[in-house]
C-alpha cells in the first residue's frame, strides 16, 4: 500500500517578498553558480534550471558564475543555455571583468565590477554551488560576513553535512542508526597505509570507498574484493585526502526531501522517492555520476516509494531528526537505507542537493504538491525571512 501525495501550504501563505524589496522594488537574487569543486557542472546546469523557473515578478534574478579559478563573472556566459547532454560538460569561463559583492556603509549589499562600479543591490543570495568552496560552509561564512541572506544551511550546518565523518558522528548522537564505516584521513594514510586497509577491510563486503567532503558520485568506487581497496582509496584521494570507507548495507536506498519551517513551524519532509537504477544491462553498478545526470534512460524516481503508510510516515520523522541534527536550514536531501527486517539506516544529508527540474529534490517535492517554481520561491522566502546572524 502505497500513501497518496499530501497538499503543501501554498508558499505565498509566508511570502516575505510579497512588499517587494526596498523602495517597492522586486528582491534582487544573485544567483551564484559553478565554483571551485568537481561539481562544477552539474551547478551550472541546476542554475539554468532555476534561471527559467523563477518567477519574474516576484523576483530579480542575477546570474553570477564563478570560475575554476574562484573568480566571479558577471554577464559573460548563457547561463539559460547550459545543459549537460550538449557533449561537452557546461563551464563558466575565466571573466575578463570580475566582479565581487561588498556592503555599503548603510548595511545594503551591492554586486561591484572591478574598477569599483556599482552593479546594482543584493538582497538575497541563492548559491547553487556543490561541493568543496560552495557547499561546506565556507562561502556561507562570507555572506555572513557580509550580512547577505542567503538560500540554505548556515556555517555549522554545512560544514557537518559535508563531511560524511562528521555527519554519522551527528547523526549518532541525535539516535540515528548509521551503517558501520571507517574513517581514513590523510596522515594515517601517510604514515602507516597497510594498518588502515586493514581497518577499513575488516568491514562487510562489498565496500563503497567515497571522498569524505565530496558529492555527485565523483570518486566513489564500490569495492567487492579486498584487493581492489588499495586503488579505490587512491581514487577517492584524487578529490579528498580524507576518505570513508563504509560497509555495504543490504536494503532499499530511500530518499526524503526537507524544507525548513517558517518561525516556529516544524520542517516539512516530502514525500519519499526511490530511485530505480536498470543495473549492469545498461553499465551502472550504482547511482553513478552518469546515472545521476546523463542516462535519462538509466534511472528512473518512484515517488512515493512503495511502503506501507506507517513506514512512509517513520521515514519522514527520521529525515526531519538528521536534518536537524546538523541544525540544517532551508533545505536538504536526507538518504536512508531501509533493510529487509525493517530498519532505517541514515546514509547521508545533502544540505545543496541537486536542483535541477529533473533532480531528486524537487521532484519529491512536485509529487507532494509544491512544484518547482514555487520551491524556489519558497526558499528564498526562508532566507529572507532568517537572514544572518545568531538567532
Amino acid at each position: 500500500m502505497t500513501a497518496t501525495p499530501e497538499a503543501v501550504p501554498a508558499a505565498t501563505v509566508h511570502d516575505a517578498s510579497a512588499a517587494g524589496g526596498p523602495a517597492g522594488r522586486r528582491p534582487r537574487v544573485l544567483l551564484l553558480f559553478g565554483g571551485r569543486s568537481s561539481e562544477h557542472p552539474i551547478s551550472c546546469v541546476t542554475a539554468a534550471g532555476v534561471l527559467h523557473a523563477a518567477d519574474p515578478a516576484r523576483w530579480d534574478v542575477v546570474p553570477v558564475g564563478v570560475a575554476r579559478s574562484g573568480l566571479w563573472s558577471h554577464g559573460e556566459v548563457d547561463v539559460a543555455g547550459f545543459r549537460l547532454d550538449a557533449g561537452e560538460l557546461p563551464e563558466v569561463p575565466e571573466p575578463q571583468g570580475p566582479v565581487s559583492v561588498r556592503t555599503r556603509a548603510d548595511g545594503a549589499v551591492e554586486l561591484v565590477a572591478e574598477d569599483g562600479a556599482s552593479l546594482g543591490p543584493v538582497d538575497v543570495v541563492f548559491p547553487l554551488l556543490h561541493g568543496p568552496f560552495g557547499e561546506d560552509g565556507t562561502l556561507q561564512g562570507m555572506f555572513e560576513s557580509l550580512g547577505l541572506p542567503y538560500v540554505g544551511c548556515g556555517v555549522l550546518a554545512s560544514a557537518v553535512g559535508m563531511d560524511k565523518h562528521f555527519m554519522k558522528v551527528a547523526f549518532q548522537a541525535a539516535g540515528l542508526e548509521v551503517g558501520p564505516w571507517e574513517t581514513i584521513t590523510d596522515r594515517q594514510w601517510a604514515r602507516d597505509p597497510e594498518a588502515a586497509l586493514e581497518r577499513a577491510g575488516r568491514l562487510a563486503h562489498p565496500l563503497f570507498v567515497k571522498p569524505a567532503r565530496g558529492g555527485s558520485s565523483f570518486g566513489i568506487t564500490r569495492v567487492a574484493e579486498g584487493e581492489d581497496l588499495r586503488a579505490a582509496i587512491e581514487e577517492a584521494r584524487r578529490y579528498d585526502p580524507k576518505v570513508v570507507v563504509e560497509a555495504g548495507i543490504l536494503g532499499r536506498e530511500i530518499e526524503c526531501a526537507v524544507l525548513d519551517g517558517h518561525r516556529t513551524e516544524a520542517p516539512r519532509a516530502s514525500l519519499p522517492g526511490e530511485i530505480v537504477v536498470k543495473g549492469s544491462e545498461a553499465g551502472h553498478q550504482f547511482y553513478d555520476f552518469e546515472a545521476k545526470y546523463q542516462d535519462r534512460e538509466a534511472a528512473q524516481l518512484s515517488c512515493p516509494a512503495e511502503l506501507p503508510e506507517e513506514q512512509i510516515a517513520r521515514l519522514r520523522e527520521l529525515a526531519v531528526t538528521a536534518f536537524e541534527a546538523v541544525d540544517g536550514s532551508g533545505l536538504g536531501r536526507c538518504d536512508f537505507f531501509h533493510t529487509p527486517d525493517g530498519r532505517w539506516v541514515v546514509n547521508e544529508i545533502n544540505t545543496m542537493p541537486g536542483f535541477t527540474p529533473i533532480s531528486m529534490y524537487p521532484a519529491m517535492w512536485e509529487r507532494t504538491g509544491l512544484p518547482y517554481a514555487e520551491l524556489i520561491s519558497e526558499l528564498l522566502d526562508l532566507a529572507l525571512e532568517r537572514g544572518t546572524g545568531l538567532h
